[in-house]
């Protein structure tokens, strides 16, 4: 699977880069056959579910953490939490209608439920969410429509997934089982109203104005924003780049409560030179204050990715480093991580990842076999298991 296909915004970008305007409809009936011609049999109606797509996915894992974690936690990463266990990272369901202005539909919508440990790194905190167990298994949910604007002005409306950071939530389409430290920091989710918009076939702005990170409800009175542009200079090149700001800070209800922003600065390009061999680079800038008059902590990350098909496996390398302040683990600490990931694709729907990974810190961090005590790096190892079937196609 190439690097090409897993920056998030990537599929929604290349669907918007055709020109979505309706086509003339083309005559039918019998007098278009000429006199004395007979028709042959009427093609049957279409059903009224057939332009819906079905995706399931499971991702299952074992794991083990060389420090033998007393509390059997791995420390930092995003979905495989767990070490020395066998576990279901996310079961998802995906239904999707997507719009085709060529057909005459220009609405569409978009479903994904997601169980498993997944949830609760996505929606496991009230900090950001609220009433998190009413909305925890929906990851997107949100209706589609085009407007003729443009080549299409696509809006879509409810909850969808963040494009910060180079990857997505299903390991399908990434070319690692454990996700990076970034995907783990950035926000996953947002919700609100989105719109996209192809200016030329090779360039694709995005604007959306939501409640704010990881808020399916708002946490105060202030939305956020996020723009967004998505180039392809050449053929086999994808180069993405945002801009993120928002009040983020609960007010308690307080109309005095804290007024600090979140930014970030995000800008990742996946790079396939040829159909076997792609590399990606995400790098990212982050501040954040509680109130303005607060001096703001900042995060500067990094993240190379390199992956080569070969036959039968993939060979996959990560590495990345974040210089942080204490945004995303809570101290100020230089992290890194290296991840080796060879893949084996049985069948198309089922997939093998062996993946071998170190994570490390110019500071004591990482949980020991006793309560207190902290290293500072950890090894782990992992099979991971991915299946997936429907009629859904390509990248989620």
């Amino acid at each position: 699977m190439s690097l090409y296909r897993t920056s998030r915004v990537l599929g929604l970008a290349l669907s918007l880069a055709t020109p979505a305007l309706a086509q003339p409809a083309m005559s039918t009936g019998a007098a278009s056959a000429g006199p004395g011609v007979t028709d042959g049999p009427a093609a049957p109606a279409p059903g009224p579910f057939d332009h819906v797509q079905l995706g399931v996915a499971i991702e299952g894992f074992y794991q083990y953490n060389w420090n033998r974690p007393y509390d059997r936690v791995n420390l930092l990463r995003a979905y495989d939490t767990r070490a020395n266990v066998f576990g279901l990272q996310q079961a998802a369901l995906v239904l999707e209608s997507a719009p085709r202005v060529d057909e005459g539909r220009r609405f569409g919508a978009r479903l994904d439920l997601q169980f498993g440990q997944a949830t609760e790194t996505v929606q496991g905190s009230a900090a950001n969410e609220p009433r998190p167990d009413v909305y925890r298994n929906v990851w997107q949910a949100y209706g589609t429509y085009v407007l003729p604007v443009g080549r299409g002005l696509t809006a879509d409306f409810g909850k969808f997934a963040s494009n910060l950071g180079y990857e997505t939530n299903y390991a399908k389409d990434d070319s690692h089982f454990s996700r990076a430290y970034l995907f783990n920091f950035l926000p996953f989710y947002h919700s609100g109203l989105r719109l996209s918009l192809p200016v030329s076939d090779d360039v694709t702005v995005m604007y959306a104005l939501t409640n704010g990170i990881q808020q399916t409800e708002d946490v105060n009175d202030y939305k956020s924003h996020h723009a967004s542009v998505l180039v392809k200079p050449t053929r086999g090149i994808a180069w993405t780049t945002n801009y993120y700001v928002g009040r983020e800070q609960p007010d308690g209800g307080e109309p005095t409560g804290p007024d600090g922003f979140f930014r970030v600065l995000d800008s990742y390009v996946a790079w396939a030179p040829t159909p076997a061999l792609g590399f990606g680079l995400d790098v990212n800038y982050v501040t954040n204050e509680v109130n303005a008059a607060d001096d703001a902590l900042s995060l500067q990350g990094t993240a190379v990715y390199a992956r080569y098909q070969v036959t039968p496996p993939a060979l996959a390398v990560r590495y990345e480093r974040l210089d942080d302040e204490g945004l995303f683990g809570g101290i100020d600490q230089v992290l890194h991580e290296v991840t080796a990931t060879a893949e084996f694709r049985v069948v198309d729907g089922f997939l093998m990842r062996a993946e071998f990974r170190r994570d490390w810190s110019n500071r004591g961090f990482f949980t020991g076999p006793r309560p207190g005590e902290l290293r500072k790096g950890q090894s782990t190892a992992l099979v991971g298991l991915v299946w997936w079937f429907g009629n859904k196609t390509g990248a989620w």
